[in-house]
């Protein structure tokens, strides 16, 4: 498309993105990916911070990081569909899985990232989203990974700069479903769309608010 066709195009995809929440056109939406352990010296780490394309960035900017994948969690439906899981009727919640190597990121590292570019402070929604489906959480793996999240949350209590309640979950992991290839590094593949429900979802203002100059960090 070009000249007005492609602007028109760009105004009805942003109104779109905005409008239906973390969605997006259903491109490849049959394709699945699965992170895959590449070494049995790397570990797993699950998070849910409401739309899982907001969560991936963070992650992946980090040294040690191996891969980070937007998928579903927390539920009781196999394999479900990213229509499924948006009615809000399978219990997942969208998450992230993050492969790491722990002799250079700790896992506590990981938690840090994670409060400050969440709203521990909601039940049931993140920013503009709202529903079971958008909840945070910690999902460990390991008693080590349960005892560092746990230990995270108290300190959080302790030292939060803000003064609602802290209900963010820490439950024990289960399976981990990969979202449909579209949804995979979305910020990447569609930037435009991507920024524009970013903003006016209020996720920036929001984590400022909480967490000051260390928000996103």
């Amino acid at each position: 498309m070009k000249g007005l066709m492609l602007i028109f195009w760009m105004i009805g995809a942003v109104v779109l993105a905005f409008s239906a929440g973390c969605t997006s056109s259903p491109e490849n939406n049959n394709a699945k990916k699965t992170a895959v352990l590449p070494s049995d010296k790397l570990d797993k780490a699950i998070f849910a911070g409401g739309c899982f394309w907001c969560m991936e960035k963070p992650f992946d900017e980090l040294q040690g990081v191996v891969s980070v994948t937007s998928g579903y969690t927390g539920g009781n439906t196999k394999n479900p569909t990213y229509e499924e899981v948006s009615a809000g009727g399978t219990g997942h919640a969208e998450a992230v899985e993050v492969v790491y190597d722990p002799t250079k990121i700790s896992y506590e590292k990981l938690l840090a990232v994670f409060w400050h570019n969440i709203d521990p402070t909601v039940k049931d929604r993140q920013f503009c989203d709202n529903g079971n489906q958008y909840r945070s959480g910690i999902f460990y793996h390991t008693e080590e990974q349960r005892h560092w999240a746990m230990q995270s949350k108290e300190i959080l209590e302790k030292s939060k700069p803000f003064r609602e309640d802290i209900v963010t979950e820490i439950t024990q992991a289960g399976d981990f479903f990969p979202a449909e290839e579209y949804h995979q590094h979305y910020y990447k593949k569609n930037p435009l769309r991507y920024n524009y429900y970013r903003d006016r979802c209020g996720r920036d203002r929001r984590l400022k608010e909480l967490w000051g100059e260390e928000a996103g960090h």
